[in-house]
């Protein structure tokens, strides 16, 4: 199959690209002008994108599938407007030029995965969360909605559509792991503000394995939560890691201190709960490779 993927270079995009051309794919990674990303890669190739235009590099044209992974780190920085603005731009602005290139082409995709958040459904405290929940009204459920509504367009053009709406993606190689275990390895974690609110997470593997599964059924359509079957809260979270890790975890980060630090950006991303449930893909009987937390972190943290 001929590939194109935006956000190429992020943690998920890596993953995804190096399986694909494992495969035997084609693989195109889509790639902006101001990029520093290598023009030599053993992971297919570059072909060069431009959203603000539109513009789509010739060797991009007539795929069998887009995988649309674009979007600037969500936890990177408080939530100024400016911030705010960069974060919509990347994502729904940016989603829209893609779909719009896609409508363009004589041959479109059979199929669009396209990035999503399960943030579009707010803090719900023990609510238990499908793909049929109803949206919250925070400005991180809000942007996923836009970014959503944007991909969905390419329906209309003849494309399937699949809305991959990742959990918390846990990872060896980086991301929000990476930035978790930081105060643990230095005898300084704890829980964050209570510990009581639910922590939906999947592993980097799965996050792979889900978004193969996407391209390649034709059946799945639609929302798609991309995490583990066994959300877990916070303080069992942090338990689960500090054993792992064999460190202590006696030093919780209060909420307050958590908003004056990071403002609006700590209640949405490290004290809001959303306990979220796979239904969707659950009725594909996709096999999970890390179901429970425990088997997971041990797999991800070990020590070669």
């Amino acid at each position: 199959m001929k590939i194109l993927v935006t956000g190429s270079t992020g943690l998920v995009g890596t993953a995804l690209v190096s399986a694909l051309a494992r495969e035997g794919n084609t693989v195109c990674r889509l790639v902006r002008p101001q990029s520093t990303v290598s023009l030599e890669t053993k992971d297919g190739f570059n072909v060069a994108w431009n959203p603000a235009t539109g513009e789509l590099g010739g060797a991009g044209v007539g795929p069998d599938a887009v995988v649309n992974l674009s979007g600037a780190p969500i936890g990177d920085g408080r939530w100024t407007a400016e911030r705010k603005g960069a974060l919509r731009s990347s994502r729904v602005e940016s989603t829209r030029a893609l779909v719009n290139a896609l409508g363009k082409m004589n041959a479109r995709p059979r199929v669009l995965v396209s990035a999503s958040a399960i943030g579009i459904y707010g803090n719900r405290g023990d609510e238990l969360l499908t793909e049929e929940s109803k949206p919250g009204g925070d400005f991180l459920a809000g942007l996923t909605q836009e970014w959503e509504a944007e991909a969905l367009k390419a329906e209309a053009l003849g494309i399937r559509v699949v809305l991959a709406r990742f959990g918390i993606i846990l990872a060896r190689e980086g991301g929000a792991l990476a930035k978790i275990v930081v105060p643990f390895k230095i005898g300084a974690g704890g829980n964050l503000g209570s510990g009581q609110q639910w922590m939906s997470w999947v592993s980097l593997d799965d996050v792979v394995g889900v978004l193969r599964l996407a391209i390649e059924n034709g059946s799945v359509r639609g929302a798609m939560n991309v995490v583990a079957p066994q959300p877990v809260r916070n303080e069992e979270f942090t338990k689960v890691l500090a054993k792992v890790l064999r460190r202590p975890a006696l030093f919780p980060a209060p909420a307050f201190a958590l908003r004056l630090a990071l403002g609006e950006m700590a209640d949405a991303l490290l004290l809001s709960s959303q306990r979220v449930l796979p239904q969707a893909l659950e009725k594909t009987a996709y096999r999970f490779l890390h179901a429970d937390l425990p088997s997971a972190l041990s797999t991800m943290l070990r020590k070669d």
